[in-house]
């Protein structure tokens, strides 16, 4: 195999893996073990077979045809620099994997877990590989979302909610500003592709888009990297499992927007703005973090604080816009990625063996953990900056590059004393962490009998302190080759600074400020170490909260905003409010019209008097339905059903039988789906039938302003099929449906061809909808009578809510005296019905999405003849697996032109001879429709459903939750 064909290999394994945990949940954690440990080292495997390739500067590149048409393509692209953290991502994810089949609780089949995690992986190596920066925000914002759902994984606790939802919006908001970011990048350069952009670094810097494009980047690096003023989520993350502490919270996804910041190095860096804003963030972020970590009395907080300054470290080095910088910067991700996962790992086995992390309850456990304690002094001293450890060289190379004068005597001195401040207080919260958990007095009190974790708790642990312990023995051997590997491709081979990675440099200036910071540091932590246990908050700073602001920020946004407007709007009642939107619709649609270049010409005698004539007893029925919905509900139903059929049948007498088809079909799910919703109407009381004056004038006010906006929409509808650029559009798709599409059905070909995006993110959103739809009802109940029921009936119906739960099981056909039997009989032919207008699409009226409906209407006919329990006993629908199914065989339909070279979604047609059917046409686009089908029957099924049950059980009974999830599950 080629090695820029392993690429995409190395990208979609975490992604199948995951899928694959997932589905084979039932077969226990052990195998879901396997695969994401199995997954990680073959990844790594795959990994390292590509260094000969990159070991000299070069990259590997690999484009598969996405939309070349709007300059996107699949591009995966591996350098040096990306390589070093797939081999981070890879490694450190398959020792997470074995520490967490320990640390997790047994009774966790861990298979959402890994699936979550491995997700994850793969997003993380999407960002790493990807050649394009579009494609590059596109996994930016899965890692926010992936690292939501594993934040908040133990979601029944407040904490792991309310820190799994602030992670997400500060670092998928940062990632909206890295989308216009790269937006206006790619403006710039002309190009969206990496190489590009990483070509013209000397044009971006003069233009002048230059500071808006810096700074939305900058604030996409600074959110997911925890930066000041951003970095207030990270210790709120810590809820999380301490498996997804050790691999995202130190070595993954805050390591992402340090590695945002260098590998747009070459285009960004090198200007003023460049200078003050990245080096005097990571500056404040450098000693914010440090003087807060020392102060903190969980293990977890210790390590969250210690690892903003250690990125806040990093983005200094970055910032000073040197190479030596990036050499250092690059050289201090690897090394904190160690020693911090050990120590992630060291504190979640102190934890799952005594029981808390409370430093003030903890101490003397290397009497009962003697192998974790001296696992952890290893990881420890190395975040400490000991000699014969690899934090020190890092640290040093840190020290030397702030030694360097650039901005006058001054400005100068102030990185030096920072430097040395932040190193000393890394040195006390390091022994903090040591000193107060693994040596001193044995406490009385702790929840569980310390002792040592298992085997395979304790080898991730060590293999990360052994790291650590040869790379500071020999560094040079150890990571010199992947440090110039990966140091060569930000900078270019040409451009390489001096440095070197020996233990002993002689007496030099960043020695003696190392030892100096180390002394300061241990005379701290001996002089005050009661008065750090004693602490709550860090003095000074501790009452500006991140926390509280953000939380602040985000009541004004979800709540004082929301109440404003309330106040400000004319009504709370929806019809004001949507008389307002439809005003709003008239007067865009207005101006739109106005400077529209085509006016509005009816050719009134071209009018068949018939056609005419049906419109006019659709304009009835419409007006009917109105005037009757004060009265009789059901009649206004069946008038406007009426007047749906007259847009039917107006479909059929212009010659669009595939629209006529699928309006019949949403006219049936309308009046099924408000025919469910009757029953949650209050009822009538006789006597309120006449309207006051008040209510006429609204009403006839309403008919007046349907009628403007219907003209207006029919007439700008009308101005647009006559203009010329209709016909040719409409002639286009005429020549080439079948020649290019292979379908003589149009309209079909059109949805799953030639705008099979579209189509693609309409079921999406049909599928988010219908999710939404059932999050929403599935909790929800309608009031049990009419709110102008008499007292009495209310009390009644308050005594049969207290009863206890009873079986009630009604069927629709109990209120409306349907014949349950005749339905029942039609149930197969309608299924048949809709399997015949799914196999004649392609060239004949019919498809996917009619299909689809045709199917949900003998779903719900049948909950509606039978009863929704006799359904769930006798046919599992499982419509969520229908929405999932859906989605991912048309994904898959459109990934598989990828294999064959094309673009994403390009169809392939040919004729295949059938026995007893002869020549028969076969399009690839049909697994595209096929996913559509099911898409849209799980979807609107789904909807339905959870209509149908609360319409047909009675109020408020605790079973009702049980069989409604249960009807819905899959």
């Amino acid at each position: 195999m080629p090695d820029n064909a392993v690429l995409s290999v190395i990208l979609c394994l975490p992604f199948a893996a995951s899928a694959a945990v997932f589905l084979l949940r039932a077969l226990g954690r052990n195998l879901a073990v396997w695969l994401m440990v199995g997954t990680a080292l073959l990844g790594l495997i795959l990994s390292l077979w590509l260094y000969p390739a990159i070991a000299d500067g070069s990259a590997l590149r690999q484009v598969l045809p996405w939309a070349p048409g709007l300059g996107l393509d699949i591009s995966l692209r591996v350098d040096g620099f990306s390589w070093l953290f797939m081999l981070l991502i890879c490694g450190i994810g398959a020792l997470v994997g074995v520490y967490a089949r320990y640390y997790m609780p047994p009774d966790d089949r861990l298979a959402r877990f890994f699936s979550l995690l491995l997700a994850f992986m793969g997003s993380m190596l999407g960002i790493v590989m990807s050649g394009n920066v579009v494609q590059l925000v596109f996994f930016w914002e899965m890692t926010s979302l992936f690292s939501f759902l594993l934040i908040g994984y133990w979601y029944r606790g407040a904490s792991a909610r309310d820190g799994a939802r602030m992670a997400l919006i500060v670092t998928s908001g940062g990632g909206l500003c890295l989308f216009a970011g790269v937006l206006l990048l790619g403006h710039i350069v002309g190009s969206y592709e990496l190489d590009a952009i990483l070509a013209a670094g000397a044009l971006v810097r003069a233009h002048a888009l230059y500071t808006p494009t810096l700074i939305l980047i900058l604030l996409g690096a600074f959110t997911k990297s925890a930066q000041f003023p951003f970095h207030f989520w990270l210790p709120q993350a810590m809820s999380a499992p301490t498996p997804v502490s050790a691999y995202l919270h130190s070595a993954t996804m805050v390591k992402a927007g340090v590695f945002l910041l260098i590998r747009f190095w070459p285009v960004l860096a090198g200007t003023g703005q460049w200078f003050w804003i990245v080096g005097g963030v990571g500056l404040v972020t450098l000693l914010l973090g440090a003087y807060s970590a020392i102060f903190q009395q969980d293990l977890k907080g210790v390590l969250a604080y210690s690892t903003i300054s250690h990125l806040g470290l990093i983005t200094m080095l970055i910032g000073l816009g040197s190479t030596l910088g990036v050499v250092a910067a690059i050289f201090h991700i690897v090394n904190h990625a160690t020693f911090k996962a050990s120590l992630f790992m060291a504190a979640g086995a102190v934890d799952h063996e005594a029981g808390t992390r409370d430093m003030r309850r903890l101490g003397g456990l290397r009497r009962f953990m003697p192998i974790t304690a001296t696992l952890a002094l290893i990881a420890g001293a190395a975040m400490a900056g000991v000699p014969l450890l690899n934090g020190f060289l890092s640290k040093e190379m840190f020290f030397a590059e702030t030694l360097v004068a650039r901005q006058g005597v001054v400005l100068d001195i102030v990185p030096v004393v920072i430097a040395i401040a932040a190193s000393a207080f890394g040195v006390t919260y390091s022994l903090r962490f040591v000193r107060g958990v693994f040596f001193g007095r044995v406490p009385a009190d702790l929840p569980r009998v310390p002792h040592e974790p298992p085997l395979w708790m304790r080898l991730p642990i060590g293999l990360l302190a052994l790291i650590c312990l040869l790379v500071g023995v020999l560094p040079g051997r150890v990571i010199g080759p992947s440090l110039h590997a990966a140091a060569s491709a930000v900078l270019g081979v040409g451009h390489m600074p001096a440095y070197s990675l020996a233990v002993w440099h002689g007496v030099t200036t960043p020695l003696l400020m190392s030892l100096f910071a180390f002394v300061m540091g241990c005379l701290l932590y001996a002089r005050m170490r009661g008065y750090f246990a004693g602490r709550e908050v860090a003095p000074l700073i501790g009452r500006i909260s991140g926390k509280r602001m953000f939380e602040r920020v985000l009541g004004v946004v979800a709540s004082d905003i929301p109440r404003l407007l309330e106040r400000t709007l004319p009504s709370r009642r929806l019809q004001p409010q949507l008389l307002l939107i439809v005003l709003i619709a008239l007067l865009a649609g207005g101006l739109a019209a106005t400077s529209a270049p085509f006016g509005f010409h009816p050719r009134w005698s071209s009018v068949d008097p018939a056609f005419a004539l049906l419109w006019l007893l659709g304009a009835a029925c419409a007006i009917g339905a109105a005037s009757q919905a004060k009265f009789h509900r059901l009649a206004a139903l069946i008038l406007t059903g009426g007047a749906g059929l007259v847009s039917c049948v107006s479909f059929v007498w212009l010659s669009a039988p595939d629209l006529a088809a699928t309006q019949l079909l949403v006219e049936v799910v309308t009046t099924i789906l408000i025919l469910l919703g009757l029953r949650w109407l209050p009822k009538r009381i006789e006597g309120l039938a006449t309207e006051s004056r008040m209510q006429s004038f609204r009403r006839g006010r309403d008919v007046l302003f349907a009628m403007v906006v219907g003209l207006g929409m029919a007439s700008l509808a009308y101005a647009a099929m006559m203009h010329p650029v209709a016909n040719s559009i409409s002639r286009f798709f005429l020549e080439r449906a079948y020649t290019e599409g292979g379908g003589r059905n149009v309209v079909n070909v059109i949805l799953v061809d030639f705008r099979g995006f579209d189509t693609l993110g309409e079921i999406s959103v049909l599928a988010i909808v219908a999710l939404t739809v059932f999050g929403l009802l599935r909790r929800f109940r309608p009031a049990a009578e009419s709110i102008h029921a008499p007292l009495q009936q209310q009390q009644q119906t308050a005594l049969d809510a207290a009863q206890p739960s009873r079986a009630v099981d009604h069927s629709l056909t109990d209120y409306l005296m349907i014949p349950g039997l005749i339905i029942q009989l039609m149930f197969p032919v309608i299924l048949l019905f809709g399997l015949h207008l799914f196999l004649r699409g392609h060239d004949l009226p019919g498809g996917g999405f009619v299909a689809g409906i045709t199917v949900s209407v003998a779903l719900i006919l049948l909950y509606m003849a039978r009863g929704a329990r006799w359904v769930e006993t006798h046919l599992r629908v499982l419509p969520v697996r229908w929405i999932g199914l859906g989605l991912l065989l048309a994904v898959g339909t459109g990934l598989g032109s990828l294999v064959f070279g094309r673009p994403f979604l390009t169809s392939h047609f040919r004729y295949v001879e059938l026995p007893l059917l002869g020549r028969f046409p076969l399009a690839s686009a049909i697994g595209f429709d096929l996913g559509v089908f099911g898409l849209v029957v799980g979807a609107t099924t789904l909807m339905l459903i959870a209509l149908a049950h609360q319409s047909l059980r009675r109020p408020r009974q605790p079973a009702d939750d049980a069989t409604l999830e249960t009807g819905a599950q899959g």
